[in-house]
């Protein structure tokens, strides 16, 4: 009896925080779904965490060469340094143990953030396929500093191709102001390093949502377009709450039963939800800013803050506000997104909560602090029109009464019923571009295609 050809066998590799590790499992499940034997690897120190998302996906290790991970590392630099010394090593040994089983990889999936995984693939033969966990907009401005045709630190409009005009506070922030983030920026510019000599590169958006970027992206690069990577429960049904509508890594653990026992019993679409994501840090008058907006705008909410963050916040607010609202340290994102109460999102446009609001059809008030959140919110307002950005001063510095304003206009105002309607649409399009013969499905088969080639070859 003949045998049958074995599954192509693929390791997933992202950077190890929880921002990058969520989309690509996401995305691991995706191709587990289409015949592919993942195998997920993340640090020593994650893997413990890690092991909680993966189900049924089995979980190797590497060393970052660090016990503690990154916060035992003397400086950014200093991590990233020995991690591509002893990452490299430890996964070349993965691979020789791998490949001993009967179960020889074939290629692997790394995170953009990580780019000395090359120099490994290379080394193995194997299929090489670059993640970027942020927007293809985004990647176009880190390719052009790259290139050298963009002038760092940004001070004039730039504009560039498939992209519309953007101010220098429109940049990322390691762009516009590098000096504030020393190193960042050649680790963020740094993701392009070779990448012509990369077989795939995979980005986590949907093309009708970049269409003309990622055309343009597309003749420089092997780009597809391969997202949105969120719980595929959550873009085929809105409203479960079944076993795929987490978005996979919690470095905190929630105590659901409490929000979601108040969300259930607010009116439909009257809460606001506001999140700054696991690393978004503002300064104590920034903070009391965004608690007056809040305060100020006389709607419901539900507002996480971290445990490290809560000491900003305005003394007797929570009191203060009690009748109105509810301060939480962890929520599971996309459960809150998804609950009918919901009425707009007030975040700072990380990638993956904009994705999220996006496909869940949450109108959104913008209110980026770094890093890529200022073209998000860029986008948000001025190219998708799902959300409204909130005003800031040449610093970024926002006052209060104008985020409680733009509470106010999208929940309310005449502004709102356009967004409603444009995030509706979005979340629709989004959808059609995941499910079978959307536009990311085809481009995920034809990946998983070439995996199945090298690994009868």
């Amino acid at each position: 009896m003949e045998q049958s050809p074995r599954p192509a066998h693929c390791l997933v590799f992202p950077y190890p925080m929880q921002g990058h590790i969520n989309p690509m499992h996401q995305f691991s499940k995706t191709l587990v779904s289409k015949g592919i034997k993942v195998t997920l690897v993340t640090t020593k120190f994650l893997s413990k965490s890690f092991q909680q998302l993966s189900g049924s996906m089995p979980v190797e290790t590497i060393s970052d060469g660090f016990e503690g991970g990154y916060a035992s590392a003397e400086s950014l630099e200093a991590y990233f340094s020995k991690f591509k010394k002893i990452g490299s090593e430890t996964l070349t040994k993965l691979i020789e143990k791998l490949n001993a089983t009967g179960f020889p990889v074939d290629c692997i999936v790394y995170d953009a953030m990580m780019t000395w995984v090359l120099d490994v693939v290379k080394s193995f033969g194997l299929v090489s396929a670059i993640f970027f966990t942020q927007s293809c907009a985004v990647d176009n401005i880190y390719y052009h500093v790259k290139k050298g045709l963009i002038n760092v630190p940004v001070e004039n409009r730039v504009s560039l191709p498939g992209l519309s005009v953007l101010e220098p506070l429109d940049m990322p922030s390691f762009v516009h102001n590098p000096g504030l983030y020393p190193g960042l920026l050649d680790i963020m510019v740094n993701q392009f390093s070779d990448i012509d000599k990369v077989d795939w590169v995979l980005c986590n958006t949907f093309y009708k949502l970049e269409e003309e970027v990622i055309e343009w992206m597309s003749k420089q690069l092997r780009l597809r377009a391969i997202g949105p990577t969120i719980p595929r429960k959550c873009l085929n049904n809105q409203k479960t709450r079944e076993d795929d509508t987490d978005n996979g890594l919690q470095m905190f653990k929630p105590n659901t039963d409490a929000y979601m026992n108040w969300l259930n019993e607010q009116q439909d679409h009257s809460v606001i939800y506001v999140s700054f994501g696991s690393l978004a840090e503002l300064n104590a008058e920034q903070m009391q800013e965004l608690a007056y907006g809040i305060k100020q705008s006389g709607k419901h909410f539900l507002w996480v803050v971290r445990a490290s963050e809560e000491g900003k916040l305005p003394k007797g607010f929570v009191e203060e506000t009690s009748s109105k609202g509810i301060v939480v340290q962890w929520c599971s994102q996309m459960e809150v997104l998804a609950h009918k109460a919901l009425g707009c999102f007030v975040t700072h446009c990380g990638w993956n909560s904009t994705l999220e609001a996006l496909c869940l059809g949450v109108p959104m008030v913008a209110v980026p602090i770094w890093t890529d959140q200022r073209t998000n919110a860029k986008f948000v307002a001025d190219v998708w029109r799902m959300g409204v950005r909130v005003d800031t001063d040449k610093n970024g510095v926002f006052k209060g009464e104008i985020v409680g304003h733009c509470i106010r206009e999208v929940m309310d105002g005449e502004k709102g019923k356009e967004v409603k309607t444009t995030s509706k649409r979005w979340m629709d399009m989004a959808r059609e571009a995941v499910k079978e013969g959307g536009s990311s499905d085809i481009s995920i088969n034809e990946f998983v295609a070439s995996l199945t080639q090298h690994s009868k070859s």
